[in-house]
Formats: structure tokens, C-alpha cells, sequence
């Protein structure tokens, strides 16, 4: 049990004793919820404990705070002062920092690492893209964000399986084959009219010419329908290894690749309708099947299956979310654009029709993406006149950045994305700053090397209390915070708090580096100090592993 949950103990025990004690009668008092202070004087955590308590309490906030002050006595506890109108502000003994450090040092690389989430199984399925062309900007905040989450969750002691939806299926796969189809025939000096929901991009051009290359006019002479049907599968194929090609260059995989196709091949949507129909859910009329979404709190009932026996989108979605549940998952966790934020209700609506909890299907929307260059709103790639896409982005500011920008702001923020503050090696360029602090650190100890400087090899043997320093101070706490920012970052599916995190620490070793001498001072200080950069390697690095950001040794 780490100090905050020993705090948190404490407080528990002490209103327990106080309510004993006749203080107040009230059986059921708030969780327990600790903070960091804004300001170092306010001690090394604070809690509301007591003004959350005085309306059930029917008691005084000071006089509450008092009594759990007066009932107190840890070992570790400095002091707990009350302050304002029932706040606690506690000060730990300086001792409980060295034991810190010592037990991040112990940890290594694998500080951070919990089991605040039990195991729990979870699925997170993001992208999710049509493989009818390459990857956007947008697509690529969801890509940073959804395997930012996924590291996230399984540092914290979840079991995550990660997965991209193939939308193989449907009108979006039809027209890919149209416009690959009319591109060929122009190709091969064929006079046609572009499809009105065709595919315009560079990319499908590319496609018919390498058919052309490969197999010349062979398909000419085919009748139209099998053209197209070849053509909707070369494209689907080279479209779709495109897509995964741009996602392993910007460090994202997936444990699985579910095809929409096998849910009508397998017959899952009709099994899906046949359910739903079957426990009154879906209803009959004009010739149509409709989902009784409104008893679910949707603001009208929607078409399944239309009136000539084609499902709807929505019909193929609840048919996988049914999967889904019956994979075990205890939960569901869907990244989507903004544009379906009015799709939600539908598919929960569907979710609790079939029997299973809408609340265990967990949405996040992603904000749009605005780049800018130059004080510009960028909406056009110079290279093609289309769309700015993912693999241009990564050429342009390097991977790293990309990821880092993308997962630096909440999801439900819109994101300015600045491609100069991302190019730049400037200490405003946030993921710079980080990575620099790193490759600080690996720096000092190349110093070490070089000045033949034995490095100690066992971290317990160093005497750790000579760091007094403020800046010292401020770093082992800023660490100690980690494993509980990870855990809460992890519970309220936040990936950004850790590139927060992780910018606040550097911004506290760069201080320290410019106030605190390491190499030649006296020997146990400068062991000590030592110590205190290796803790904040392996922190930094955790953290940046987190959002899926190389650490580097050198810049």
C-alpha cells in the first residue's frame, strides 16, 4: 500500500473512531479523496473530507476536520494542520520521501505499474476506418489516443484486447470498386462518367494503373459486374494493407482485425434481428424492420432492415456489439469521431434491447483536428490537392510529435495542431522538452563514464536524506505521484494526463539540473544524486512508453 492509500486508511480509521466517540451518528459518509496542492506550504496532500461530510454529519466542517486531526497518529504523519472552512492539509516526515525513491529505484522500468485494475477485461476498439483510402489527420488522433489507452490500461492492471472494425461491407465498398473501376477505364482511354459517390483521392488513380501494369487490358473485355467485383476486391486488399502499413509507421497495432463481412456471411445480423424480434424489440412497418430504440431512451425508433431485405448499418453495429459482449469483454470502450456523437444512443439502445447493460459500452468522441503552418489554418495537402493524410503529417513533424500532440489535449477538446511548434527543438515544443530531459540524463551519466566514475550498483547502499534540496524534493514527490496518476488517468480513460505528467516532471529535473550540481560534489551526495536522475529516467521513459513516444539518449 503506497503512502496516499496509507493516508487515505488513516482518515478512515480516524472518523470511524470519532463517530465512536459521539462526534457525529451519521453512518454513511463520502469516499475519501486526497489532492496535491497547488502550493508546497499547503502541506504534501489536502482532503474535503470534512465539508463533504457536514451535511449528513449535521456538524461543523472545522469541528469534523478537527476531530479526524485529533484522532491521527501515524508513524509517517509530520503534522495535519485545519485550514479554511474544513480543509486538512497533511505534511509527511521527510523519511517517507527517501523510502519512495528507494522503492522507484527498486521498480525500475516498471514503475508505474499496478493492479488498480484487477484484470479486468476490457475492449478497445478504435480507427476503425473504411479501407477505401489512406489514413487522415483525424484518423490519426484516434490512432494516437486509442493505443495511447490501450498502454494506459494494461499499465494499471487491465486485461485489453485492441481492436480495428473492417467496415468491408456495405455502399463504401461498393463505390471504392466504381471509382477504381472508372479510373481504369480511363486509363485505357475510355470516355466515362466518374460515379457521383466516388472516390476522388490520388490513390485510386494509383490503383488502376498498377491493375494496368500488372494486367493490362484483361478486364476490358469482362462483363461490367464481374469487373467490379474483381475491382472491389483488389482495391479492399491493397487499401486495406495500405491502412495497416500507415498505422505500424505511427506505432499502433491491433490484437484483432474483425471483418464486417463475417457478419452477414456468418448470418449473425439476421441472428441479431431474429433476437431482437423475437423479445418484442423490432417492429414491422411499410415493409420495413425497425428497432423500438425509443423505449430505450433514443429520440425515435430506427430501420434494421429495410423494406427490400437489405440491413442497415446500424443492423450490422448491433450484430457486432453483440459479439463483442458475448467475447466476454466486462467492457466495451468505443473511440469515435465527433460526427457520431448522435449515434450513441442508438447503438446503447440496442445494446440493453438484447439483454446486455448500455453502460458497460463506454464512448469517447474525438474533437476535430485543425492544422496550422505559419499562423494558417492548413486544410489541403500541397502534394495532392487532397486532405492533409497521416503519413504526410509523420513525414512533415516525425512520429513522435504527431503521437505526442495528438494525445496532449482531452478528447472531447477540440486540436490545434501547430506543425511549427512540432518541428521545432525549442523548449515550448512539449514532446522536445521531455524527450530532452531524457537524453539530459543520459548524457550525465556518458559524463559520469568518461570521468571514470564508478556508478553504484546497488541503489540501497546510497545514502538518499543528503537530498534536501527543494528541486530535489519537488522531483521525488512529482514521482511518487506517478503510479496513482496512472491509475486515475487509466479510470477515467485519459491518456492526456500522462503527457501532462510527463511534461511537469521535465519542467522539474531541468530545474533541478540548473540549480543542483551531480558531478563533483561531496561523494554521497553526488551517489545520491545519482540515484535521484535514474529515478527520473525510468519515470520519463515509462511515461513516454505510455503514449507510445521514443525516449532517446541523444538529441
Amino acid at each position: 500500500m503506497d503512502i496516499k492509500q496509507q493516508l487515505i486508511a488513516a482518515i478512515g480509521q480516524a472518523a470511524a473512531k470519532a463517530r465512536a466517540d459521539g462526534i457525529f451518528s451519521v453512518e454513511n459518509l463520502p469516499e475519501i479523496a486526497l489532492e496535491v496542492p497547488p502550493q508546497r506550504e499547503f502541506g504534501d496532500y489536502a482532503t474535503n473530507f470534512a465539508m463533504q461530510s457536514a451535511k449528513a454529519a449535521k456538524k461543523n466542517p472545522r469541528v469534523i476536520a478537527q476531530a479526524i486531526i485529533d484522532r491521527i497518529n501515524e508513524p509517517w504523519l509530520e503534522k495535519a494542520l485545519l485550514a479554511g472552512p474544513g480543509f486538512i492539509n497533511f505534511y509527511l516526515k521527510a523519511d517517507v520521501l527517501y523510502q519512495d525513491l528507494a522503492g522507484i529505484l527498486a521498480a525500475g522500468e516498471t514503475f508505474g505499474q499496478s493492479d488498480a485494475g484487477k484484470g479486468e477485461l476490457i475492449q478497445v476498439e478504435f480507427v476503425s476506418a473504411n479501407p477505401t483510402g489512406p489514413l487522415h489527420v483525424g484518423h490519426g488522433r484516434g490512432a494516437a489516443v486509442g493505443s495511447a489507452l490501450v498502454n494506459l490500461l494494461r499499465t494499471a492492471g487491465y486485461k485489453v484486447e485492441a481492436e480495428f472494425y473492417i467496415n468491408d461491407a456495405g455502399n463504401q465498398m461498393d463505390n471504392l470498386a466504381a471509382s477504381v473501376n472508372a479510373r481504369y477505364l480511363e486509363l485505357m482511354g475510355k470516355t466515362v462518367e466518374f460515379p457521383e459517390d466516388g472516390y476522388h483521392g490520388r490513390d485510386i488513380v494509383d490503383t488502376a494503373q498498377r491493375i494496368i501494369d500488372k494486367h493490362g487490358d484483361k478486364y476490358l473485355i469482362m462483363p461490367e459486374a464481374q469487373r467490379l467485383a474483381e475491382f472491389k476486391e483488389v482495391g479492399l486488399k491493397e487499401k486495406l494493407a495500405a491502412l495497416q502499413e500507415d498505422l505500424e509507421q505511427f506505432g499502433v497495432t491491433f490484437d484483432v482485425w474483425y471483418s464486417e463481412r463475417t457478419l452477414h456471411n456468418s448470418g449473425a445480423v439476421k441472428a441479431t434481428c431474429d433476437q431482437l424480434q423475437a423479445n418484442g424489440s423490432i417492429y414491422e412497418k411499410d415493409g420495413a424492420l425497425w428497432l423500438k430504440s425509443t423505449d430505450y431512451g433514443d429520440d425515435k425508433d430506427r430501420v434494421v432492415i429495410r423494406d427490400n431485405g437489405v440491413p442497415t448499418y446500424l443492423a450490422a453495429d448491433i450484430a457486432y456489439h453483440r459479439d463483442k459482449f458475448s467475447r466476454g469483454f466486462n467492457k466495451v470502450i468505443n473511440i469515435w469521431g465527433a460526427d457520431h456523437h448522435g449515434y450513441i444512443c442508438r447503438v446503447k439502445a440496442a445494446i440493453n434491447a438484447m439483454g446486455y447493460n448500455a453502460d458497460n459500452l463506454e464512448v469517447l468522441i474525438l474533437q476535430m483536428v485543425s492544422l496550422y503552418q505559419d499562423g494558417q489554418l492548413v486544410k489541403m495537402s500541397k502534394r495532392t490537392g487532397q486532405g492533409v493524410t497521416l503519413s504526410e503529417l509523420i513525414e512533415e513533424v516525425g512520429r513522435d510529435a504527431a503521437r505526442f500532440f495528438f494525445i496532449m489535449r482531452s478528447t472531447d477538446s477540440q486540436l490545434d495542431f501547430d506543425l511549427d511548434l512540432a518541428k521545432s527543438h525549442t523548449n515550448e515544443n512539449p514532446v522536445y522538452y521531455i524527450q530532452y530531459a531524457h537524453a539530459r540524463i543520459a548524457s550525465i551519466f556518458r559524463q559520469v563514464a568518461e570521468a571514470g566514475i564508478t556508478v553504484p550498483t546497488d541503489w540501497q547502499q546510497v545514502l538518499l536524506s543528503v537530498l534536501a534540496e527543494q528541486a530535489e524534493i519537488d522531483l521525488i514527490k512529482k514521482m511518487a505521484q506517478f503510479p496513482e496518476e496512472v491509475a486515475s488517468a487509466a479510470r477515467e480513460r485519459a491518456p492526456h494526463r500522462i503527457a501532462r505528467y510527463a511534461h511537469d516532471l521535465a519542467s522539474l529535473f531541468h530545474t533541478f539540473y540548473n540549480q543542483c550540481r551531480i558531478i563533483g560534489v561531496d561523494e554521497e551526495l553526488q551517489a545520491a544524486r545519482l540515484a535521484l536522475v535514474t529515478a527520473v529516467r525510468s519515470t520519463v521513459k515509462q511515461s513516454l512508453s505510455i503514449l507510445g513516444v521514443d525516449a532517446p539518449d541523444k538529441m
